[in-house]
């Protein structure tokens, strides 16, 4: 007869043990864009579980649907949770909304266009299109990038609450390249630019070869809910000739969430210092 279940590690011990359902959110999140696949052995290793508990555990998983298993023996994320995904109101809903306007960017710019929504301190990103050429950028679809070094996370810095500003420039920095801006009194500033002329512009944050141009996009209430950019090639594109374009797209994707109004500021852009610029 199987032993009655515990809510605790053990005799003596006060911790409570994990539940079912984070072990669970565990065996998942050991899948990657890096290791899309991984065995049995693979999970049980990297969630510290036994090896019964993750077989049990990727057993329901698969049989539920969140996970398929391949031809040789391996587990992959399965459709069902593409499925359940695709009922959040900040995904699938306002990328399908937003579409005709990236479409719209990359066919004029032949480069990258992208929509990114904020995560707590994190961009995650909704859509991303790249045009014939593009710059190679390190973004994907449903992938998550720091929020200060990022055009799109800048632009979505600038409108959050001032708690959540402070979380993120107290935090470690996130560099990605020798231009990224780490200091937290420059990041001040170019959030304040950002508010000022409602468009964020800079060069180099995360590569070096890539400029990009960010808008912020405008739910029913007049917050901003979104934020849309465009990525290109460092030389190849001036960045201020894309500031009418992206602003242009944000304010068509914020109708189609059905603002009513999203401020106009169709002013000269200042061109940002370098390093302390936004990008992408």
């Amino acid at each position: 007869m199987a032993a009655p279940r515990t809510t605790r590690e053990g005799p003596g011990h006060g911790a409570a043990s994990p539940s079912v359902t984070s072990r669970a959110l565990r065996v998942l999140e050991v899948f990657a864009p890096s290791a899309p696949v991984r065995t049995l052995t693979d999970i049980a290793r990297h969630t510290g579980l036994p090896l019964t508990t993750a077989h049990r555990l990727v057993g329901e998983l698969t049989r539920w649907g969140a996970l398929e298993r391949d031809g040789e023996g391996g587990y992959r994320i399965g459709l069902r949770l593409w499925e359940v995904a695709s009922l959040a109101p900040r995904g699938l809903g306002l990328r399908e909304l937003a579409l005709p306007q990236l479409s719209d960017l990359v066919h004029v710019t032949g480069e990258n266009a992208q929509l990114a929504v904020r995560e707590d301190l994190s961009v995650v990103y909704v859509e991303r299109l790249a045009g014939r050429g593009a710059v190679p950028v390190l973004t994907r679809v449903a992938g998550r990038f720091a929020l200060t070094p990022t055009g799109v996370g800048r632009v979505l810095l600038a409108h959050a609450p001032p708690e959540v500003q402070e979380r993120a420039l107290s935090g470690p920095p996130a560099r990605c390249t020798p231009r990224t801006e780490c200091d937290p009194g420059a990041l001040r500033r170019a959030l304040a630019e950002v508010r000022r002329t409602g468009v964020a512009i800079c060069e180099g944050q995360v590569t070096l070869d890539s400029v990009s141009v960010a808008a912020p996009v405008h739910g029913p209430e007049g917050t901003v809910v979104a934020a849309v950019s465009v990525v290109a090639h460092l030389g190849r594109v001036e960045p201020h000739t894309l500031v009418p374009l992206v602003r242009v797209a944000a304010r068509g994707i914020s109708r189609a969430l059905g603002a009513d109004t999203a401020p106009d500021l169709t002013g000269p852009v200042r061109a940002a210092p370098s390093g302390s610029a936004t990008h992408r």
